[in-house]
């Protein structure tokens, strides 16, 4: 009996460790991608807008989230980002 409790704790924290590195890819990836499209409209000029303002706050957190290891979050705000920055370009 204590063989199979065993092993199904084992599986549970399998499991955990799993879900928590499944966004690890997407939240690299924007990352990388943001921060070039950051750098492009820097150079177009739009670094005085408000949506290129908040492209780096959120920019910021996610980087925040990816050091925490809370890769969902990372991905999320990391493309809510990248939005803004295309706001940014288009005069928004």
């Amino acid at each position: 009996m204590n063989v199979w409790i065993s092993v199904a704790l084992f599986a549970v924290a399998l499991g955990g460790c799993a879900a928590k590195t499944s966004y690890r890819d997407s939240c690299a990836n924007h990352l990388d991608a943001a921060w070039k499209e950051l750098d492009i409209a820097k150079v177009e000029g739009f670094a005085g807008s408000v949506s290129y303002s908040k492209a780096v706050s959120l920019l910021t957190a996610a980087k925040t989230q990816q050091q925490f290891e809370a890769f969902q979050g990372c991905a999320e705000k990391a493309e809510k980002a990248r939005f803004y920055i295309r706001e940014s370009r288009e005069g928004r």
